[in-house]
C-alpha cells in the first residue's frame, strides 16, 4: 500500500513540472492555432541557462528562473514577430514544418555550444526529502517545482482574465478579425503570447535542471509530453494543462509500477487515445474552433 502512496506522490509532483512544462505550449495552441514543436528546445535552453547562471554565479536555480524566463521572453516574442508571424495564417502543416526546422536548429546549436553530455544542477536541498508516514517520503527538489506550477498557472490565469493584455490575447485567440476591429493589435499580441509561452518552458527549464539530468536528446520529449498534457487538459485553457500534466504525472507513475521502460509512455499515450473517445474537448477544454472565426 505504501508503494502506491509514494508512486501517487511522485506521480503528482512530477505531474506538477510536466504542467508547468505544457502550460505555455497549450497557451500557444489555443490561441494562435499553432503547433509549436520547438516548446521543448525552450525548455532545454531554460535549463542550460540555469546550469551555467549556477554554475558561474552560484544562482540558485529556482532563482535562476527569473533571468532565464526574461531571456526566454525577449528571444520568443523576436521569433515570433521575425519568423513565424510570417505563417500564423498559413495551413498549420506549415507552422508545423517551421517548428520543426526551429527545433533542429536550436537542438543542434545546443550540441555545438554545450555537448550532448547530460547535466544537471546540484544544490544542498533537492535531493533531500520529507516522511508524509512510513515509507512514503515527499522530494523537496520535486515538491518545490510543483508548488511553482501551481503558482505560475494561477498567476497566468489572473493575468489573462483580469488585465487589458491578458483580456486582449484571449480576445484575439478567438476572433482575430473582430479583436483588430477594436484596436487590438494583433501582431503584437500574437508576439506576446508566445513570448509567455518561451518564458514559461524557461522557468520549467530552470525546474527541470534541478529535479534530475538533462541533455540536447530530451527536447523531443519534453515537446511530445507537452502535447500530451494540452490535449488531455483541453486547449488554451491553463487549468486543464495543469490538470492534464498531473494526469499524465499520475498514469505514468502508477504504469512505472507495473511495466518496464518505454512501456510506460505507450501506457500514457493509451489513456490519451481513450480519454479523447470519450471526451474530445479535453478535461476541462470546450469546442474552440468549431466556432472560431478567422478574418
Amino acid at each position: 500500500m505504501s508503494q502506491f502512496v509514494q508512486a501517487t506522490v511522485y506521480g503528482l509532483l512530477q505531474g506538477g513540472l510536466l504542467a508547468l512544462i505544457a502550460v505555455g505550449f497549450s497557451l500557444v495552441w489555443g490561441v494562435m492555432n499553432v503547433v509549436n514543436l520547438a516548446h521543448g528546445s525552450f525548455v532545454l535552453i531554460g535549463a542550460y541557462l540555469a546550469f551555467e547562471l549556477h554554475s558561474a554565479l552560484g544562482l540558485d536555480p529556482f532563482v535562476a528562473m527569473v533571468p532565464v524566463a526574461a531571456a526566454l521572453f525577449a528571444g520568443g516574442y523576436l521569433i515570433q514577430r521575425g519568423l513565424i508571424n510570417m505563417v500564423v495564417k498559413a495551413p498549420i502543416f506549415i507552422t508545423l514544418l517551421l517548428t520543426f526546422g526551429l527545433d533542429l536548429l536550436l537542438v543542434n546549436g545546443l550540441i555545438w555550444i554545450f555537448s550532448a553530455d547530460y547535466r544537471s544542477v546540484s544544490t544542498g536541498y533537492a535531493a533531500h526529502s520529507y516522511t508524509l508516514y512510513a515509507d512514503v517520503r515527499v522530494p523537496l527538489g520535486r515538491l518545490l517545482a510543483a508548488v511553482v506550477a501551481l503558482g505560475v498557472t494561477l498567476a497566468l490565469v489572473y493575468v489573462t482574465r483580469h488585465t487589458r493584455t491578458g483580456l486582449a490575447i484571449l480576445a484575439t485567440g478567438m476572433d482575430r478579425g473582430a479583436a483588430r476591429l477594436m484596436g487590438i493589435r494583433a501582431k503584437h499580441v500574437y508576439a506576446l503570447t508566445f513570448g509567455i509561452a518561451a518564458a514559461l518552458a524557461g522557468a520549467a527549464g530552470a525546474a527541470v535542471a534541478t529535479v534530475g539530468t538533462f541533455s540536447t536528446a530530451d527536447a523531443g520529449r519534453f515537446t511530445l509530453f507537452s502535447f500530451v498534457a494540452a490535449v488531455l487538459g483541453g486547449l488554451g485553457n491553463m487549468y486543464g494543462a495543469l490538470l492534464g500534466g498531473l494526469l499524465l504525472g499520475l498514469v505514468e507513475a502508477w504504469g512505472g509500477q507495473l511495466l518496464p521502460g518505454t512501456l510506460v509512455n505507450a501506457v500514457a499515450f493509451g489513456v490519451l487515445v481513450v480519454f479523447l473517445v470519450m471526451r474530445p474537448q479535453g478535461i476541462a477544454g470546450r469546442a474552440f474552433y468549431a466556432s472560431r472565426i478567422e478574418v
